[in-house]
């Protein structure tokens, strides 16, 4: 979908987004809320604590559903979309990045990378190791690929997640609070991934975040508050 305007493809596309958690009081997470997303667009998503940033980025990411609304992706209206297509629809189409890597102890840092390529099973085994390895030397982790993830440092580990995100090559990546768990220099080269990966790669990113400096490299700014978009920038 092209953006007549501006003539950049939208990636996704988010009108009047309601989130609402019923009960003997409705609590409402997200209200009236819409935006677009470019692709090779860097956007971060602020606000204080409880302003409905990570559930708007939920909501985006098609984890969950919207009360009211519409979610577009390329497009294609997901609201008629089941629990098992939107699941197929997430793992080729998106990748996510989580302030806790959420890796599996288990397994090396190659093989988690490995995991969202082969859930999608659309390559061979050994064509899936080959984009691992790619992907890690590319982050600067080849040195790193048969390593446990408790033998990695926080900033490697959010690298590996990074990898992981992009294993399917998604066109949207979406992040939320990927810097809060790191320090200073680890915080830094995180952000200079995720903005070379829309501004070199073209892929569209947005990232949740408290972190003044992530946000001053954003592309565009989008501040929340009440569950409300209340201002871009």
């Amino acid at each position: 979908m092209t953006d007549a305007v501006s003539g950049t493809y939208i990636v996704v596309e988010a009108e009047c987004l309601t989130r609402e958690l019923p009960g003997e009081v409705t609590v409402t997470l997200v209200r009236d809320a819409s935006l677009t997303i470019r692709r090779g667009e860097f956007v971060a998503i602020t606000g204080a604590s409880g302003s409905g940033k990570s559930s708007l980025l939920y909501l985006l990411g098609l984890l969950d559903r919207p009360t009211s609304g519409t979610v577009r992706l390329r497009g294609e209206d997901t609201a008629s979309l089941d629990d098992d297509a939107l699941a197929a629809l997430r793992l080729a189409e998106l990748g996510f990045v989580f302030q806790f890597h959420f890796l599996l102890p288990e397994f090396t840092v190659a093989e988690n990378v490995m995991l969202p390529m082969q859930r999608l099973g659309q390559l061979p085994d050994a064509d899936i190791e080959a984009r691992a390895l790619d992907l890690l030397d590319s982050l600067g982790l080849a040195d790193q690929a048969k390593k446990l993830p408790r033998q990695l440092s926080g900033g490697q580990s959010q690298r590996v997640a990074i990898a992981r995100a992009l294993a399917n090559d998604p066109l949207l990546i979406l992040a939320d609070e990927p810097t809060g768990n790191l320090d200073s220099a680890a915080s830094a080269n995180v952000r200079t991934i995720l903005k070379d990966l829309a501004h070199a790669y073209g892929r569209a990113v947005a990232v949740v975040t408290h972190d003044r400096d992530f946000a001053a490299a954003a592309d565009r700014v989008i501040v929340m508050s009440d569950g409300r978009i209340v201002r871009e920038a």
